[in-house]
């Protein structure tokens, strides 16, 4: 135990060591190439690696936090890294499972990743029972690594916070304080386990036949590696794939749409992070959500206000937009409606001349600067909006991309089939 507290000590001081060069290098390169402030920013991150990446990508998905140059810079946060050498995998199962025969587990492992992320590498396999899964390992040091980066943050937070009263961005100690709850969370594939399984109870309550999530396979996973049931299927960004299994494309998205919309309503979390790898047109028809190691969590009615909001921006009722602003977010002043319903009234007609439908058809690039002027003319009222708020508009235009794809002459917004709020039966309710 002392040895281990003693070794842990040192990776943390290599750490701080290593934070310290990169910092140093940031710092020639700003003095002689004088780089945007954003850009240097994110570039760094990406040379810190795991810690500073999710960080980076935090920055991305909260713009109601930092400034509109660093979350647009902060969109093209590379979450790739090395691949681990095979060996490493192989000593990782072999601690994780002491006292167990890997032999008498995996029929065989894949050498060749299937994929290698900030957090973890995966690697397909075969157990001995016959059934194809996929193995999510943690890479070296993650945590040791993400402990020391969030101490060395916080205490900079700290000092900045004395150093300048007046930052625009107040308790940054706080903001990494929730950074640091996220992030310990993403690396305990415990808790990713649990998210998959709340899903799929959701969509076994629905009876919903037409989504599915990985088997999970408890007794082979433990905080450092995740065994699941392993998909064979296409992504949704291709359309000539994706025809090739499905006669219909939109009804592909429209049925993942409407399944993540239900899972809003229903599950104790979100997924919230469903780009175009964590998508799949399975093989049979389906549509597969995979890696659920980021989510958020929304209470259910204000999902309800931000339909209600979009519903009321189409119909050009910036009034009854600035009540369910309110529902939406949290404040704690007294709020004139009428000076917000005018506020969005000047920010919403400047940018919808021709038709209220447009925001819904924006390019991605324009619903994010929508969505940031929103939650200024919010923050200008004392509005705070939910943390988890960005991640679901975020999801959005992910949605939108796959829109541009498989749906390119559809409005998919105003078709019958989308259920952005469901009818929900009380007794299969699993939010408390």
């Amino acid at each position: 135990m002392k040895k281990k507290i003693w070794l842990d000590g040192l990776k943390s001081v290599a750490r701080m060591g290593e934070t310290a060069v990169v910092a140093a290098k940031a710092g020639i390169k700003y003095a002689t190439e004088k780089p945007s402030n954003a850009k240097l920013m994110r570039e760094t991150f990406e040379s810190l690696g795991s810690t500073y990446i999710k960080l980076g990508q935090f920055i991305a998905s909260t713009p109601s936090l930092f400034p509109r140059e660093y979350v647009e810079e902060f969109q093209g946060c590379l979450d790739q890294t090395p691949k681990l050498p095979f060996s490493y995998i192989e000593g990782v199962l072999a601690s994780e499972f002491a006292g167990r025969d890997l032999g008498e587990i995996f029929a065989s492992i894949d050498e060749t990743p299937l994929a290698s992320a900030s957090i973890a590498q995966v690697h397909a396999a075969k157990l001995v029972s016959g059934e194809d899964v996929v193995i999510k390992v943690q890479k070296p040091g993650v945590e040791t690594i993400l402990y020391t980066d969030l101490n060395v943050l916080h205490w900079s937070a700290k000092i900045l916070e004395k150093v300048v009263p007046k930052v625009k961005f107040a308790s940054l100690a706080d903001i990494v304080e929730e950074i640091k709850n996220r992030m310990v969370r993403e690396v305990d594939f415990i808790e990713e386990a649990k998210n998959i399984d709340d899903f799929s109870q959701y969509l076994e309550l629905t009876q919903n036949k037409t989504a599915t999530a990985p088997k999970v396979y408890h007794l082979y996973s433990t905080r450092r590696v995740l065994t699941m049931q392993r998909f064979f299927g296409v992504p949704l960004t291709d359309f000539n794939v994706v025809k090739k299994v499905s006669k219909d494309p939109s009804q592909v998205l429209i049925t993942a749409m409407n399944t993540w919309f239900g899972s809003l309503m229903m599950c104790n979390s979100f997924h919230a992070d469903l780009h175009a790898g964590n998508l799949m047109l399975l093989e049979d028809g389906r549509v597969g959500f995979i890696d659920f190691g980021i989510v958020g969590q929304l209470k259910p009615e204000v999902w309800t206000a931000c339909i209600a909001f979009m519903d009321a921006l189409q119909k050009t009722d910036f009034p009854l937009m600035a009540e369910n602003m309110l529902k939406m977010g949290m404040t704690d002043r007294e709020i004139d409606t009428k000076i917000l319903a005018d506020d969005l009234e000047r920010l919403f007609s400047g940018v919808l001349l021709a038709d209220p439908q447009d925001i819904l058809s924006s390019n991605p690039a324009d619903l994010n600067d929508i969505m940031m002027d929103m939650v200024a003319v919010g923050e200008r009222h004392g509005i705070r909006f939910p943390r988890d708020f960005a991640l679901l508009f975020k999801q959005m235009l992910y949605f939108d991309r796959f829109m541009r794809i498989l749906a390119p002459y559809t409005d998919i917004y105003a078709d019958q089939r989308l259920q952005m709020v469901q009818t929900i039966d009380p007794n299969l309710l699993l939010k408390h």
